[in-house]
């Protein structure tokens, strides 16, 4: 995701979160979770496939795409580093190489997104005792055994192919296995769920762009668009859709999320969501906010200048008045379990969007706390089985399943 009221991917804001780990406890303001000896062992005897990581963008960010200054081993300032990873079994990421929306009008969105393509290559050489680049399921299976974290990548946005279906082919050729098929703005062959419409869903040639996605194995990435586009690719797909980084509208009501209309059809399609934590995008009261930011956002910018320091200023005025609530890790498991409960068991997974968002529930601070959710939903209820399912088995089937389609 990014700062969802921004027009770019950065992380401009910080906000303080009031909570402290020790000897594995969660420490809040009002409560403590304590991850017992039986849900971390459940939770390291299989391992975490996350579906969205904004790190490339956070390197970026910093000015640093070969990872010259950032230190992996330990990076404070960050949510993601290599011991929290482990700490987390964290053992397949897919990385998204996140360019902003506002590069297509520049010309440079393809560029750029090769740009961040790179970024994760020279992260994984730079550290192959750590990472190694997965371009199948097969791929994940053989890595991950070995203790390597497989590194897949991922395209936030269909502007990145600038409206070409070669440049969808190169990203794919460049290890690219999902893409967003639009980010905060509307292209003009698919509508966001954050802009005005142009196609009412999918215009014609982005039916075929979703066409291609299943000829090549890619999956189609429902992140981000608005519920016709949701209800059109759904349509149109052979193959298994993914929400990458997604939560619950019925729960949290803001655009981005995912309609029980939409989670209703994904038995049917074979496909996942995939539980964003952003508390934008989790938390009711932080959802109507950010929900009405983003209009706010985009009345800034036609006042005073698209990012111009006015724009930037009289958005921070308006934001002060309306905060986004952090929440607490609960909140992230009432999303996982209504898609689990709407969609099916088999249709739900976890995309935590970490290094693309400034505000986290209390208790899901950074990569290394997804035991917490094995906890979690331990005590609510789900078997070793289906937290599996939860943790990466899900992610694993839909891009066998994808796989398959692009075969025949």
């Amino acid at each position: 995701m990014r700062s969802p009221f921004l027009s770019c991917c950065s992380v401009s804001f910080a906000f303080p979160l009031c909570l402290s780990v020790w000897c594995g406890q969660v420490v809040g303001d009002e409560s403590v979770i304590e991850v017992s000896e039986r849900a971390q062992k459940i939770h390291q005897s299989g391992y975490v496939w996350d579906g969205h990581n904004d790190l490339p963008w956070a390197a970026r960010e910093r000015n640093d795409i070969r990872f010259d200054k950032i230190d992996l081993w330990k990076e404070p300032k960050l949510h993601t580093d290599i011991p929290r990873l482990r700490s987390g079994n964290v053992k397949a990421q897919f990385w998204s190489v996140y360019v902003p929306a506002k590069t297509r009008r520049a010309g440079t969105a393809f560029q750029t997104t090769l740009e961040q393509i790179e970024c994760v290559h020279t992260m994984v050489a730079k550290y192959p005792d750590v990472f190694e680049i997965a371009l199948s399921a097969s791929d994940v299976k053989r890595i991950v055994p070995t203790g390597k974290i497989a590194s897949l990548i991922g395209v936030e946005g269909g502007h990145s192919i600038e409206d070409s279906l070669s440049k969808l082919k190169e990203l794919y050729a460049r290890g690219a296995r999902y893409m967003t098929l639009t980010h905060g703005d509307t292209l003009d062959w698919a509508d966001s769920a954050t802009d005005d419409s142009k196609s009412d869903g999918l215009a014609a040639f982005g039916e075929e762009v979703v066409r291609e996605m299943n000829r090549m194995g890619m999956l189609v990435d429902l992140s981000h668009v608005s519920p016709a586009t949701m209800s059109d690719a759904l349509d149109i797909t052979s193959a298994p859709i993914i929400f990458s980084h997604s939560s619950a509208r019925s729960i949290a009501d803001h655009p981005r999320n995912v309609p029980d209309a939409i989670l209703e059809r994904l038995e049917e399609n074979g496909g996942l969501v995939m539980i964003n934590f952003y508390s934008g995008f989790v938390v009711p009261e932080s959802a109507r906010n950010l929900r009405d930011s983003v209009v706010a956002k985009r009345g800034f910018d036609k006042e005073f200048g698209e990012d111009s320091n006015a724009a930037k200023n009289a958005m921070l005025k308006w934001r002060a008045t309306r905060p986004n609530v952090p929440g607490d890790v609960t909140m992230v498991v009432d999303h996982i379990d209504h898609v689990a409960k709407t969609a099916g068991i088999d249709h739900v997974g976890l995309g935590g969007d970490f290094d693309g968002i400034d505000v986290l529930p209390k208790g899901l601070e950074d990569v290394s706390k997804y035991p917490v959710l094995t906890e979690l939903l331990l005590r609510r209820g789900y078997s070793e089985a289906d937290i599996h399912k939860i943790m990466s088995g899900n992610m694993l089937r839909v891009l066998e399943a994808a796989e398959a389609v692009a075969k025949k």
